[in-house]
């Protein structure tokens, strides 16, 4: 079922591009990995166990890490009431809503479609947003479940989990000659496969953030095009960005780990080069782009303002 979204073929484009280029790389990288450790088994079954849990367990993983908890219209009806209004006005799936229990104002969404989805928010977020604010977020979220841009990161982010498990999995193995003494050609192996496992990582990090970027930017676009007020959402990103900057980066840690799926990441500013490796554009130029939404949507309606 197609949702009344905004549809984004510039963002469907780059997700195509994306799941291509890392599929060139998993098949070299799969490659590499049989060649060097001899046991093409051993390899598919780490490949497939990593990808089978993240993409039909994501949104279970990212809720416990998050410390989420699925709530009833019963306990938040407020928040069941804006998506249930977003979700009609959208014609889309009711996702399964959450709340975390964290001070940090944020939230997000998962799942591998959009009849299997979670939307979170924090108590945080709850606390601090008006009710106008709080819609725009929610919508941000939701078009990230219409798009699917949510399962596509899901799957993309699955070939740096599994460099990092071969990396893991070297370290205890046989491969490094168990408590005996390792030989020169023991060592090689290790050797090469950790320097595959990094350069794969690597690879995949910059192409995951290039596109989550982007998904950002169109998120920002369906949402604001949706409610048709853009400037709630750059109010609650203004507050949002705020907040998070003055909250102690040690109470961040556990949630840097998930920010490409979060409505505004996890840290302070990003001056410099570091923006090009972060996994949302700058509060700058989502400000910007509402700012000529607005004006868009300003332009459109004064003619029938006229009439």
């Amino acid at each position: 079922m197609q949702s009344r979204f905004r549809s984004d073929r510039r963002l469907t484009v780059r997700m195509g591009v994306t799941l291509f280029l890392l599929g060139l790389l998993y098949v070299a990288f799969v490659a590499a990995l049989i060649v060097l450790l001899k046991s093409w088994v051993l390899v598919v079954v780490i490949a497939a166990a990593a990808l089978a849990a993240q993409y039909w367990f994501s949104d279970r993983i990212a809720l416990f890490a998050m410390h989420g908890r699925v709530v009833e219209p019963e306990e938040y009806p407020q928040l069941h009431a804006v998506v249930d209004r977003l979700c009609a006005l959208a014609d889309m799936p009711k996702p399964v809503v959450a709340v975390s229990n964290m001070d940090m104002p944020n939230a997000f969404a998962t799942g591998r479609n959009p009849d299997h989805a979670v939307v979170c928010v924090t108590t945080g977020l709850l606390r601090r947003l008006e009710p106008a604010e709080l819609e725009g977020v929610l919508a941000h979220e939701l078009s990230h479940v219409a798009h699917k841009d949510v399962a596509v990161i899901t799957v993309a982010s699955f070939l740096g989990v599994v460099a990092g498990l071969v990396v893991r999995f070297a370290f205890y193995s046989e491969l490094l000659g168990g408590r005996g003494r390792k030989d020169q050609n023991t060592l090689a192996v290790f050797a090469m496969v950790m320097g595959v496992s990094a350069a794969v990582y690597a690879i995949s990090f910059l192409l995951i953030r290039a596109l989550s970027r982007y998904r950002e930017l169109a998120a920002d676009r369906a949402a604001a095009l949706l409610t048709g007020r853009p400037s709630a959402l750059a109010a609650a990103l203004t507050k949002v960005t705020g907040d998070i900057a003055r909250i102690p980066s040690e109470d961040l840690r556990t949630a840097q780990a998930f920010n490409a799926f979060y409505f505004t990441p996890a840290l302070g500013s990003e001056p410099g080069i570091s923006r090009f490796f972060s996994t949302h554009p700058s509060l700058e130029q989502r400000l910007a782009q509402l700012g000529r939404i607005s004006a868009e949507l300003g332009e459109a309606a004064a003619p029938g303002k006229a009439g």
